[in-house]
């Protein structure tokens, strides 16, 4: 296939969403195809999918875009992957899923992660972080002791994307990045630790290969094509977690690149050439989707979902109409507080039984203050993270945003704000996870140079911090944490 008239699917298997873009040869996207998933929450605490709902998302979306773009379709030459960390999908020997995947945001493994920390004394040093409630390995632990009969035929452990790519070609492999995510990884050296998934209580052949996420890794078998619409033998690029595809598509893959990943949680992303963790301060250190590198991340549980939330709950459920009135209701920092601890927290907490909370509540206060709240208690949640990774020596001055949240232009401005940075909105800023899968797929099959390929995208939009309001909110942020400190005794999962 000629390499100037190729296109490339990048699939993001989100939360809330599977999408699905292709790209052309000169890197425009060309086709966007998207699916809403739901979520299974049985209990409290608790939040799972079923795999095969993903399965059948992604024959929708590949539908949509085989309609919708014939000829770009008719010249695909590689599939990147991305998609949800920390996920587990767990299959007996013939390749059948046992359970329902539990995902990143379960708080149910709480006491299997201080259990399983407690086994080493250098956990993060090993693992890049301390084990959470939402990581692979606790919840392993918590299937073997809640649910025997599932886990006694337990024969493999896999990351979401990686359970799309295993339909698609068979083979069970994964990246440094999401293999980072289970706490079953030497980060450092990229390998499974022996010791971590010991712990874990499962053996090492019940893992997957982990290849480098430009990596030609497998190749799509005829059954899946043919679900699918796409001719056999299509190269599948090992792909990264949404993180680091995220920075991949937006090109922060030097030392020091810095982004925040605003989809159905968040991410304050700092991209480095060595392995550096900081687990005494909830900062995650994990393997990049580009080999020979790493990223210190500061994660949230609740990134856009919070508003998301308000919104299902709320008369109308116009996101967009909301965020307009909120706008023009908006008078600076101030009013009512929101915690947007909805699912827990971990950075800088590590607290799966944080719950969100509104403070400041009055009877003239409107569904604008509450939107309003919202969106600052989120933004000040990402200060929160700022200030963990400068005290752990890592400062970026200028950061670009992707996902969902860059959408509206008066949050994104908000945030500029209350982290009195400069805010870059880079093209194609809301798919940017999908964006890098697909240059993985590229770089699968190209002989194009990582730095070539992965270069920072047009950039649409600068924002920059008013100083009067970043000074307001500098005020309002421990105002904010002093909130937290008061209601922690009294919430309950």
């Amino acid at each position: 296939m000629a390499f100037s008239t190729s296109t490339y699917l990048g699939i993001d298997l989100g939360t809330t969403a599977l999408k699905c873009i292709i790209t052309d040869h000169k890197q425009c996207v060309v086709g966007l195809a998207e699916v809403a998933l739901a979520i299974s929450r049985p209990r409290p605490g608790w939040s799972e999918q079923n795999p095969q709902d993903w399965w059948l998302a992604l024959q929708r979306a590949c539908k949509m875009l085989r309609a919708r773009n014939r000829k770009e379709w008719g010249r695909i030459a590689a599939i990147g992957l991305s998609g949800q960390m920390h996920g587990a999908v767990v299959l007996d020997a013939a390749g059948r899923v046992l359970r329902p995947a539990i995902l990143w945001n379960d708080s149910r493994a709480g006491a299997e992660a201080a259990m399983f920390n407690g086994k080493f004394s250098d956990i993060g040093q090993i693992a890049g972080v301390p084990a959470v409630a939402g990581f692979t390995a606790p919840k392993l632990i918590w299937l073997q002791a809640h649910e025997p009969r599932i886990y006694k035929q337990l024969a493999m452990v896999l990351a979401p994307k990686d359970y799309l790519r295993f339909r698609m070609s068979g083979d069970f492999i994964t990246d440094p990045c999401d293999a980072s995510g289970m706490s079953l990884l030497d980060v450092a050296e990229r390998k499974w630790s022996p010791a971590l998934v010991e712990a874990a209580g499962i053996r090492l052949e019940n893992l997957p290969r982990i290849d480098e996420g430009p990596i030609a890794s497998a190749h799509l078998r005829k059954p899946a094509a043919d679900f699918l619409g796409l001719p056999p033998g299509l190269p599948i690029a090992a792909g990264a977690g949404d993180a680091a595809a995220s920075a991949i598509g937006i090109g922060a893959i030097t030392d020091g690149d810095g982004f925040i990943s605003l989809g159905t949680s968040a991410q304050y992303f700092v991209t480095t050439k060595s392995f550096r963790p900081r687990p005494q301060q909830m900062i995650q250190a994990l393997g990049h989707g580009l080999p020979g590198l790493w990223y210190q991340v500061a994660a949230l549980l609740n990134g856009a979902s919070p508003l998301s939330w308000l919104n299902g709950i709320l008369p109308g459920g116009n996101i967009q109409k909301l965020l307009q009135r909120s706008q023009r209701r908006y008078e600076g920092a101030g009013g009512i507080l929101f915690l947007p601890y909805l699912n827990g927290e971990r950075t800088p907490h590590n607290d799966p039984s944080a719950r969100a909370a509104f403070h400041g509540l009055h009877a003239g206060a409107t569904q604008e203050d509450l939107a309003i709240a919202v969106l600052e208690g989120v933004a000040l949640s990402l200060a929160d993270c700022q200030e963990v990774l400068e005290r752990s020596g890592t400062r970026v001055a200028e950061l670009l945003v992707a996902g969902g949240g860059t959408r509206s232009a008066f949050w994104m401005q908000m945030l500029a704000n209350v982290l009195n940075r400069r805010i870059t909105i880079p093209a194609g800023s809301d798919v940017g996870a999908a964006f890098g899968a697909a240059r993985l797929a590229r770089l699968s099959v190209t002989a194009e140079t990582i730095a070539e390929v992965c270069r920072k995208p047009e950039v649409l939009l600068h924002l920059e911090p008013t100083q009067k309001l970043s000074k307001a909110y500098a005020d309002r942020l421990g105002d904010f944490r002093a909130l937290y400190g008061a209601l922690k005794g009294i919430q309950h999962v």
